[in-house]
């Protein structure tokens, strides 16, 4: 009998053998078969779009549909005026693989174009090469010449580009379009800080194309429409925002200044009829400057300690508080001594017993000291607070700071707050203390400052801006008092040079020291003047701060950014037609004549009619 084993008698290593070449091939065709699968789920689910767009690409031709960017103009009694612009141009280009003539093609190019014949030819220099730039922004002339000699391989096409028809005029307020290295987009300024709502909306348009690439025209198309950016008109006054800038600039090299800064405001409302700065630039030509400071807007992104010309809101502060009024007196000793300092006056002048309006008139230190004593360190910082010092105003622009009052937080350490009453230890913009005197000037209430008054939507639609109130900083009769005392600072003060004969003029001077960077103390012989007030100090229209950094020829204010803020307030009057509320005889104009130059036509002009009354008498 013979023993059948397991294997059916065949041996166990070989049935091994053959199972093993069966199960390979399974496992071979499985795991291919899994690979396709997990290929196809990668190309058909994980990467599907990318694939669709492939296959679209082949037998699809799409094209990016730019929007035109919004225009941007200043306000103006007519029109609005445009500042910022889309201007069509033509730029030259080449495609090497068609030129037969380099040498000559190079030749004439460079003559029409001013530019190197030897870097043209580099340009020519690859024959299988199809597209080379030459130049953007052609002028008229340049693209008439090149289109005259149908060169063969040189072509123009149109492009857009920005342009600032009143070049530097608001140029720190409007910024420029420029290239990030990606996009080109809104750098500094207003181009930047409404950039997503100038820009627009991109848009694409598709159509299937046949073998050669051309359009199918029965095909259907799929259009995204583009959305053309938003068109703003700002609050600045073309011709005041002009006359600003023109007697900041002959202010800031009358004193060989390093720069200045003026704002005029409309206390009403809050918007910005003038922001200026010296030194400026010319948005069309940005590319050329070599410091790009000068981009920056320092109203807004410049802080400095302001002085003397913050004494109006510690005065302020005091009056609303029922501590003090116009009338209260005190007695000045010339100095004060605390925590191991002693503060003076600036004049070093012991001035006895003194009111608080001669206290600003005379710009006396220990008399707001005294003032900041009454109130209480926590209550004077609430009002500085209240004011919007410490705090950005929140103004369309980019760039803004808050200003620096940390030197109130503090409230055991009255030396601080001390010199904090006199604007010394603190710091603020520009923008900031103009706004500070536009709540003074309209009965007490802070506004955000407003620099975009219109805007029009693409289709069609415009919306105007309306103000907006902050908070009641003081009551109206706080602000009665603190006005009817600022402006006789300008008629028996420091401020005359700062008034305009036959109009309430009201304001403050401030000469402040410049701190020392990195350290301690202060820069030897480096001051800022400023004079801030506003006019008619009755019926407010007008407010106007003016800075000045570092003059070389004369130390205070009342010499520097005084005249310059009378010669502003003198034109906003003419411009506006404000007419004169108080009667000058000869004398008193003679006098204002020899005092501020900027009021000389006006007063010659009365003068002149006063003779001829005085003629006719006799």
């Amino acid at each position: 009998m013979k023993k059948i084993g397991l294997n059916g008698g065949r041996s166990l290593a070989g049935l091994t053998s053959e199972h093993w070449r069966i199960y390979s091939l399974v496992f071979f065709v499985l795991f291919v078969a899994i690979c396709i699968l997990i290929k196809l789920y990668f190309i058909q689910v994980i990467n599907y779009k990318v694939y669709q767009d492939r296959a679209e690409n082949q037998h699809k031709v799409s094209q990016t549909l730019n929007p035109n960017r919004g225009e941007i103009y200043l306000s103006d009694e007519s029109d609005p005026y445009p500042v910022a612009v889309n201007r069509q141009m033509q730029m030259a280009y080449i495609v090497p693989k068609e030129i037969e003539n380099k040498n000559m093609v190079a030749e004439s190019l460079a003559g029409i174009l001013q530019m190197d014949k030897n870097s043209l030819e580099e340009k020519m220099s690859d024959p299988e090469d199809m597209f080379e730039i030459i130049k953007h922004k052609l002028t008229d002339e340049e693209a008439s010449r090149i289109k005259e000699l149908k060169l063969k391989g040189v072509y123009l096409t149109p492009e857009t580009f920005r342009f600032y028809p009143a070049g530097e005029l608001a140029s720190q307020v409007l910024g420029f379009v420029g290239s990030d290295g990606k996009e080109m987009k809104g750098m500094y300024g207003i181009e930047a800080a409404l950039n997503d709502k100038l820009e627009g909306k991109s848009g694409s348009l598709s159509q299937e194309k046949d073998t050669r690439g051309g359009w199918i025209s029965t095909a259907n198309r799929e259009i995204d429409p583009a959305e053309d950016g938003v068109d703003l008109v700002l609050t600045l006054n073309h011709t005041v925002q002009y006359e600003t800038e023109k007697i900041l600039k002959e202010t800031v090299e009358k004193h060989q200044a390093d720069n200045g800064t003026a704002i005029v405001m409309e206390p009403k409302s809050g918007k910005i009829l003038a922001m200026a700065n010296y030194p400026s630039f010319n948005p069309n030509d940005y590319s050329q400057v070599e410091d790009i400071s000068v981009f920056a807007n320092p109203a807004v992104s410049s802080l400095y300690e302001p002085g003397s010309v913050f004494k109006s809101f510690t005065m302020s502060a005091g009056i609303d508080d029922g501590k003090v009024n116009s009338d209260t007196t005190y007695v000045d000793s010339g100095g004060i001594r605390e925590a191991g300092y002693e503060i003076r006056n600036s004049d070093n002048k012991a001035n006895g017993k003194q009111t608080m309006t001669q206290v600003l008139e005379k710009s006396i230190n220990t008399g707001v000291i005294f003032v900041e004593k009454m109130i209480g360190n926590k209550k004077f910082a609430d009002y500085m607070e209240r004011f919007g010092f410490g705090e950005k105003t929140n103004v369309d622009l980019p760039g803004e700071i808050s200003g620096n009052t940390a030197n109130l937080n503090n409230l055991k350490s009255d030396i601080q707050f001390f010199t904090a009453s006199f604007g010394q230890g603190i710091s603020v913009t520009p923008l900031q203390l103009a706004n500070g005197y536009v709540a003074i000037a309209n009965g007490g209430v802070l506004m955000k400052p407003q620099i975009i008054d219109k805007i029009t939507y693409p289709d069609g639609r415009t919306e105007e801006i309306q103000p907006q109130e902050v908070r009641r900083v003081i009551s109206q009769d706080s602000a009665k008092q603190i006005r009817e005392i600022l402006r006789s600072v300008v008629v028996n003060g420091h401020g005359k040079k700062a008034d305009v004969p036959g109009y309430l003029v009201a304001g403050k001077t401030g000469t402040a020291q410049v701190p020392k960077s990195g350290g301690r103390g202060y820069e030897d012989g480096v001051t800022i003047g400023s004079f801030a007030g506003f006019a008619p100090s009755d019926d407010p229209q007008f407010v106007v701060l003016v800075k000045i950094y570092h003059p070389r020829d004369v130390q205070w204010a009342e010499s520097t950014a005084g005249p310059a803020f009378g010669k502003i307030m003198k034109f906003l009057f003419d411009y506006y037609g404000v007419e004169p509320t108080e009667d000058y005889d000869v004398e008193k104009l003679n006098k204002a004549q020899q005092i501020n130059e900027p009021t000389a036509p006006l007063v010659q002009a009365i003068v002149q009619e006063e003779t001829k009354k005085d003629k006719k008498k006799k």
